[in-house]
């Protein structure tokens, strides 16, 4: 899980809701009841996305949204509050809050939010991640646990269009066209170049017997 999430929440039960329903989607999280323990932590690493409750026992969600911007611009911030009035998200988004959303809510609606957040940050800095392989796009490389791939073009292109779509299934079909330019065919030459990634490390491209493949993360 390369992606880095934060939350801020003193109930229990809904941090443990939201981490079980963000690792389902490959994503980390560090969990924080007091204000004072969350701040401790950005002094040292620093999350691609804060998930921020407003009503703590230390202090306010809103004072730590003001300290985080002044801080640490680049971080984006997510409200989760019980304080659902209009008032009160005009209030998160004038303080530099990216997205406010009220209780009680759907932990895939917020599972969906934080993986936009997270494609606006991967964007933001022409990287995109899939588990432990990271796609520079400027680069024209992939990185695996940090290390680059040594990689011919379609060897390339073939993991580069894996990452973009990971967790789906990609369908013969479908990868001859994109990274080949024919849909039909002798298959053997895509079997062949995943098992090439396979060799070097990526170990998660599962065959879909009957389909194609897919990369899980």
């Amino acid at each position: 899980m390369s992606n880095k999430v934060y939350i801020l929440e003193d109930d229990a039960s809904i941090t443990g809701l939201v981490r079980v329903a963000l690792e389902m989607s490959g994503i980390g999280l560090k969990s924080f009841a007091c204000c004072a323990d969350f701040m401790s932590a950005l002094e040292s690493e620093r999350p691609d996305v804060a998930l921020l409750d407003v009503m703590l026992p230390d202090g306010n969600g809103f004072e730590v949204l003001k300290e985080m911007r002044a801080k640490y611009p680049a971080v984006t911030c997510i409200m989760l509050s019980a304080l659902g009035k209009e008032e009160d998200k005009v209030t998160g988004l004038n303080l530099g809050a990216d997205d406010y959303i009220s209780k009680p809510f759907s932990v895939l609606e917020l599972t969906a939010r934080v993986n936009a957040a997270l494609r606006r940050c991967n964007n933001r800095n022409n990287k995109l991640s899939a588990g432990a392989l990271v796609l520079d796009y400027d680069a024209m490389a992939v990185f695996l646990n940090g290390a680059r791939m040594e990689l011919n073009r379609k060897e390339y292109e073939l993991l580069k269009y894996f990452i973009e779509n990971a967790g789906k299934v990609l369908k013969r079909e479908t990868l001859l066209n994109e990274i080949w330019g024919y849909e039909s065919g002798e298959t053997r030459t895509l079997d062949n170049h995943v098992a090439r990634l396979r060799k070097l490390g990526v170990a998660g491209l599962e065959t879909v017997f009957g389909v194609g493949y897919k990369l899980n993360v």
